[in-house]
């Protein structure tokens, strides 16, 4: 008979601890940039951040600490500058595809 697990045993899981490459990183955004959410991408940009330090992220992109957690939160809307400056910071680049359209 196997053992129950409660849930609230269970550890909580931070996508950032597991982010130690950069490829690890550049995967992580492109399957996100593939969900085509921009809420979603401003929180794994966030994600990375924090993996890379938050504080070395905001000095490098030009905006407090506080501004980064703000715009970086999960279903924020920053500006697409803010999305550039980051990204800039962190040392990736988001690159346009186009788009193949499957027949209706």
């Amino acid at each position: 008979m196997s053992k129950k697990v409660n849930v609230a045993d269970l550890p909580e899981f931070d996508m950032a601890e597991h982010l130690k490459t950069d490829e690890d990183i550049a995967m992580y955004l492109s399957l996100v940039l593939e969900e085509d959410d921009p809420g979603e991408l401003a929180h794994a940009l966030g994600v990375v951040a924090r993996a890379r330090g938050m504080g070395q992220i905001a000095q490098a992109s030009g905006l407090t600490r506080e501004a980064l957690y703000k715009a970086l939160r999960p279903n924020a809307k920053p500006r697409f500058d803010t999305i550039s400056r980051v990204c800039k910071a962190l040392g990736v680049k988001l690159v346009a595809q186009t788009v193949t359209h499957s027949p209706a």
